[in-house]
């Protein structure tokens, strides 16, 4: 295992590629290293989720992972594939993690295999990545476009427009409009990473 990662600030506050994260992460930088974390927390964490694992077994996935990452990173011979890699990474720690579980359970594990429990969520990578590729673009927006998509789409409950406007200083009339400028943005975003 490498030495451990440094303090230092990540020098500019744009966006960051991969490649550079790693270089980063290499030479010892804490902020890199929280960068490329943050940057690519959900897309780990997603995948347990999807396998049908708890909360917990997903955390403890996703820790394994990114310890997978920290002693492998000198060895990223494409760190702009990052993104696939930690798809894989994560994959196989899944299946893993599965085959444990089913020999702690073995009366449990074949009625699971009768029933395809091992199996794959359909086109894991590619929705992984699509998905990806949706949280980059929306940290791209601004942060109001951000908040408002957010209140919109992805909380549940769904709120009203009523108290997403009051939540944004908005007038009530202004929401669906800001809505359809924020997601041709989002979509403008999506098109230009190649989605």
């Amino acid at each position: 295992m490498g030495t451990a990662p440094r303090k230092s600030k990540v020098t500019d506050t744009g966006r960051f590629s991969d490649a550079r994260l790693v270089k980063q992460c290499l030479q010892g930088s804490e902020a890199a290293w929280s960068t490329l974390i943050s940057k690519y927390k959900n897309l780990v964490y997603s995948i347990p989720v999807r396998y049908g694992f708890s909360q917990a077994d997903s955390a403890d996935i996703f820790q394994a992972v990114c310890l997978d990452l920290l002693n492998e990173l000198p060895r990223l011979r494409e760190p702009n594939a990052l993104a696939g890699w930690l798809i894989q990474v994560t994959r196989n720690r899944c299946f893993h993690e599965k085959r444990a579980q089913q020999k702690r359970e073995p009366l449990e594990a074949e009625d699971r295999l009768a029933e395809g429990a091992i199996q794959e969520p359909e086109d894991l990578v590619a929705q992984s990545e699509r998905e990806q590729e949706l949280r980059e673009a929306l940290l791209e927006l601004s942060p109001r476009c951000q908040k408002l998509l957010q209140m919109l789409f992805f909380e549940m409950p769904v709120r009203p427009y009523e108290e997403v406007a009051r939540d944004l200083n908005l007038a009530l009339g202004s929401i669906g409009f800001i809505r359809r400028r924020c997601l041709e943005k989002l979509r403008g975003r999506i098109e230009q990473l190649g989605g």
